[in-house]
């Protein structure tokens, strides 16, 4: 995973934190990049060695201030030493690498589809993108930016995921805790994901295996993925709750199958229909991918059978591929689902529409501010010499 950025910088972090809460072991390498200093300082539990600093010479580690044509014209320039920092990277081991980067400011939004070109052509591995959009209450340029970004971002990954903070923030919140609240959203729902299939030593083998083949081919399409996630609470020992609501009816052990696979199908569709890391129509999904996470003995095939149909007739799609991912001690069970070739986004078409508008306002804002400072200087200085 390389963050790029600000936003993108905190996301990964926030997975290394992540990993080691939960012993996942998703992230086999991690850096950062940025041209902004304070913001690469912040930084928790990338290794330092892996924090890389470029455009020193241009921006003098003060960052670039919102403008992603000199992030991209950056990162162009210093891509070596970016570079540097992959090298380090044992790339044997790593299933694909992950971009992830704010699409509004400067840095992330116009280095990283700089970033995912070079390493496709370096890399045999797949390049992914996340990219996150922001509020649409952060401001024109940022939406110009999301906008210009989003079109070149997703044209140089192997696949784009999404992450909409537009459809995240609660009114009222402060930005600070809304980005720290987000950024758990985006870690959990992609940490099962791309947790699934990866095994741990004395770890139970699941039923029906999802590994990362399974998630490469969902996502090989290329184009904009989005991931819907449900999770409910169960106990694992003690009675009540939802547990004795499982058990069978003659108050044995044995967890009800036919409650389980109910369970199992509710939390399907909660996920499926509820809100997703970028809102859209799922009709018309070209592929999606199914992980069921949790203690074991509520997981079970029938019911992760049952899920994946009734998503392959939602989504009209073929290719809907599913399996569990056995998570003891978890003390929930959760099911992710990844859309990927989504194309009904009305977030996008909106953004896109914004963008233009105010690209349009910039380029009169810019002729009216030429023609003011002409009428100011002018007025009375016509028959002043210049000084050279």
């Amino acid at each position: 995973m390389i963050g790029f950025g600000q936003a993108g910088g905190k996301v990964v972090d926030k997975f290394l934190e992540y990993d080691k809460r939960t012993g996942s072991e998703i992230v086999r390498a991690a850096a950062a990049v940025n041209t902004a200093k304070a913001d690469l300082m912040g930084l928790e539990h990338i290794a330092e060695d892996q924090r890389v600093l470029i455009g020193q010479s241009r921006v003098k580690g003060h960052g670039v201030g919102a403008d992603n044509e000199l992030g991209a014209e950056i990162a162009e320039e210093d891509i070596d030493e970016v570079q540097g920092a992959i090298d380090s990277i044992p790339v044997h081991e790593v299933d694909a690498f992950l971009v992830v980067a704010g699409l509004g400011g400067g840095t992330g939004s116009g280095g990283a589809p700089v970033l995912a070109k070079h390493l496709k052509r370096i890399y045999t591995e797949p390049v992914y993108g996340l990219g996150i959009l922001p509020g649409s209450d952060e401001g024109g340029i940022y939406t110009l930016n999301a906008a210009r970004s989003f079109q070149t971002f997703v044209r140089e990954v192997d696949n784009l995921m999404v992450f909409d903070n537009d459809a995240w923030r609660k009114t009222g919140e402060s930005v600070q805790g809304g980005y720290e609240e987000i950024n758990e959203e985006i870690v959990r729902r992609f940490g099962i994901l791309f947790g699934a299939g990866e095994i741990q030593q004395g770890q139970e083998i699941a039923e029906s295996v999802v590994d990362s083949s399974e998630i490469i081919n969902t996502l090989s399409g290329g184009g904009v993925s989005t991931v819907g996630y449900a999770e409910e609470e169960v106990e694992e020992r003690t009675s009540g709750g939802l547990l004795s609501r499982l058990r069978d009816d003659n108050g044995g052990d044995e967890l009800d199958s036919a409650h389980t696979t109910n369970r199992i199908t509710s939390l399907v569709r909660k996920a499926a229909l509820g809100r997703l890391t970028l809102p859209c129509e799922i009709e018309g999904a070209e592929r999606a991918l199914l992980v069921l996470a949790g203690p074991p003995e509520y997981l079970n095939r029938k019911g992760i059978e049952r899920g994946r149909k009734w998503l392959e007739e939602q989504t009209g799609s073929m290719e809907v591929r599913g399996g569990d991912y056995p998570y003891r001690g978890a003390g929930f069970v959760a099911t992710v689902i990844l859309l990927a070739g989504v194309t009904n986004v009305p977030r996008i078409k909106e953004l896109q529409q914004v963008a233009i508008e105010a690209q349009d306002n910039l380029d009169e804002i810019r002729e009216e501010s030429d023609e003011n400072l002409d009428d100011l200087v002018s007025d009375d200085g016509d028959e002043l010499e210049s000084l050279f």
